[in-house]
């Protein structure tokens, strides 16, 4: 509507617009967006990244509880603890990521007293960490692991807790507000001086070649904006729940359990 009126304003008016260096404000605006976009895209990565070590931190903890309990009947119940409170705390981390409620994933996977002790912390996905470190340390005392095996343990425990160090950074941290707010407003402005420095050249085709050009501007905002939490539980973001199932499915598979099927895109999107 704008690019219309400055349109209809041009043709029927003998005033003439003066002429702005939309070009030199265009490709500072570009770099300015190009940069902020990049460190979005950063962060959605990283987010990617921290999830990946998390399934591999996890499938190493399922392996290893299942060596060192390989001597204990098939329904060793150290082994299942650990697993499912491993599968537990992916959930977890998950919920937490998104501002969710844990406790009925807790709950589902671990059992309600597990939940509530999980809760009952401000943090549940520590709670459950410190749970399983727990398991090994008493199976240590009782002489079921060696010193040995309780640090391989560990360093697979502190992996975890890296990977959940990260999480919670990016998602406690947003970018500056300068880099959302500035790109917003200098994008908005260009928008509307465009078709005022366009009319002169393009005449009738102004609202055309105003909107085209506003429209890239005004995608490219909107891509940086969609990937700066990549934990809002949109259509853009990682694919939490699909990374979780995965962990549930690899783990309860290592236990010797039934394991859900992978979860499929709903309309194209996996969650």
């Amino acid at each position: 509507m704008w690019d219309v009126a400055v349109t209809a304003f041009h043709m029927m008016t003998p005033i003439k617009e003066p002429p702005l260096p939309t070009a030199l404000f265009g490709t500072a605006i570009a770099l300015f967006m190009g940069f902020r976009t990049n460190a979005a895209y950063a962060r959605w990565w990283e987010a990617r990244t921290l999830w990946g070590a998390l399934i591999n931190a996890s499938r190493s903890l399922a392996r290893i509880t299942r060596s060192l309990t390989k001597g204990e009947p098939e329904d060793s119940e150290m082994r299942y603890n650990i697993i499912l409170r491993q599968i537990a705390f992916a959930h977890s981390m998950r919920c937490q990521l998104r501002r969710q409620s844990p406790y009925e994933e807790i709950a589902r996977v671990a059992g309600t007293e597990v939940a509530d002790m999980a809760v009952a912390r401000l943090n549940p996905a520590n709670a459950l960490l410190e749970d399983i470190s727990g398991i090994y340390a008493d199976a240590f005392v009782e002489g079921r692991i060696t010193e040995i095996q309780q640090a391989t343990v560990e360093r697979v425990l502190i992996d975890i807790a890296n990977a959940q160090g990260g999480m919670e950074r990016i998602k406690n941290t947003p970018l500056p507000n300068g880099f959302r707010f500035f790109p917003n407003l200098f994008t908005r402005v260009f928008c509307v001086l465009l078709p005022i420095a366009l009319v002169e050249s393009l005449g009738l085709a102004t609202p055309i070649g105003s909107t085209l050009i506003g429209l890239v501007f005004l995608a490219v905002l909107s891509i940086g904006e969609d990937l700066t939490d990549p934990f809002a539980n949109s259509v853009h973001d990682v694919p939490l729940t699909a990374i979780c199932r995965t962990i549930e499915i690899d783990l309860l598979q290592t236990a010797g359990l039934p394991a859900p099927e992978p979860l499929t895109p709903d309309q194209g999107v996996l969650w």
